[in-house]
């Protein structure tokens, strides 16, 4: 995707625009190392499993046996804060990572270190690149950013279930999205969390596609109660151009496909996308996100009353107010992203 000037010309063959020999070397140490993420989140956590349970029968048995009893020690790690290693957060790889679209972090309030904060992201896009990149690494310079606060990106709890593939998730800063791990993490004496949740979720996933506005929102109020039971602020961030990083067959016109996927989701958590990027050495087809920016926008706080117990009604209060705030975001930055003055943002 894109062929800049000072490329040699691309070549197509059956289909396929092959890209340029000769490519600045970190462009291509930028695209390897979205590959190696790309690779993980596609396929580390059942090719993990299946190397845990091929070991098994050989003559190596001892390492997953051993594995696993870790495994069942260390077991709700993810529900207590995870397991953040500095020199994992602070990688290079990830700065290569950001700089591949690139990612950018965009600030428009200062946050009180004194507070925690639980974070809307929105949207889910394919892979949630901009989530990861932002606010499960200091590639983007949140850490100088926003001095004193340390993020959280809690993602789906079952992602920590496979075998070895949980190292790797909780190495980068990430921890499980369950109501004990966010209630663990909002009980705790420290304060100054940046705690994001991408609100949207699996089912959000089957609405990314580029152009594409739509939120799955509406119902989404578990967050909002969180919130008011331990007064904490809440933050809406919208990624502009997380949507654009790959295309996938629309279920838009195959009822059938959209009727899978739903019913996948509800019982699998994640969501079976018909998608396809870039390849490493081609610019038409494979498993790497396109070149396209992404802008990461963090709203300004919206403080909530302590209210132990609050009704529908004050849950539905601060939902509104939420939406409301996540919607304004949208319109005063969309025009500076590129976006349609006549595209908005909608809920469903």
């Amino acid at each position: 995707m894109g062929n800049p000037s000072y490329y040699r010309p691309t070549m197509k063959i059956l289909g396929f625009e092959f890209a340029p020999v000769f490519i600045p070397l970190e462009r291509r140490i930028q695209t390897a190392c979205v590959f190696q993420w790309a690779l993980c989140f596609l396929c580390m956590g059942f090719g993990s499993l299946a190397v845990f349970i091929y070991l098994l029968f050989t003559e190596y048995y001892f390492i997953p046996l051993a594995y696993l009893m870790w495994y069942i020690y260390d077991f709700n790690t993810c529900e207590q804060g995870g397991r953040r290693l500095l020199w994992q957060f602070n990688n290079p790889v990830w700065k290569y990572f950001a700089d591949y679209f690139p990612i950018k972090l965009i600030k428009t309030a200062e946050l009180d270190p004194s507070k925690n904060y639980i974070v809307g992201y929105h949207p889910h896009g394919i892979m949630s690149a901009g989530a990861f990149a932002n606010f499960a690494t200091n590639a983007t310079g949140f850490n100088q950013m926003f001095p004193k606060m340390h993020q959280y990106l809690c993602i789906l709890t079952g992602q920590f279930r496979f075998p070895f593939f949980r190292e790797y998730l909780m190495s980068s800063g990430c921890c499980a999205v369950s109501k004990n791990s966010l209630n663990w993490l909002l009980n705790q004496k420290e304060k100054g969390k940046f705690i994001t949740i991408v609100v949207g979720g699996a089912v959000e996933a089957i609405e990314a596609n580029p152009g594409k506005f739509k939120l799955k929102i509406k119902k989404r109020k578990g967050f909002i109660k969180l919130a008011l039971q331990h007064g904490t602020p809440l933050i809406p961030v919208y990624s502009f151009g997380e949507n654009d990083l790959f295309l996938q067959l629309s279920s838009e016109k195959r009822q059938w496909l959209k009727w899978f996927q739903m019913k996948f989701t509800k019982f699998i958590g994640f969501s079976p996308v018909i998608f396809h990027g870039r390849g490493i050495f081609n610019y038409t087809f494979g498993i790497v996100p396109f070149r396209k920016p992404i802008n990461t926008v963090v709203g300004k706080p919206i403080e909530v009353p302590l209210i132990e117990n609050p009704s529908k009604e004050q849950v539905e209060e601060v939902h509104k107010i939420y939406l409301n705030s996540l919607y304004e975001l949208f319109e005063e930055y969309k025009g500076k992203y590129g976006i349609d003055e006549m595209n908005h943002l909608i809920f469903e």
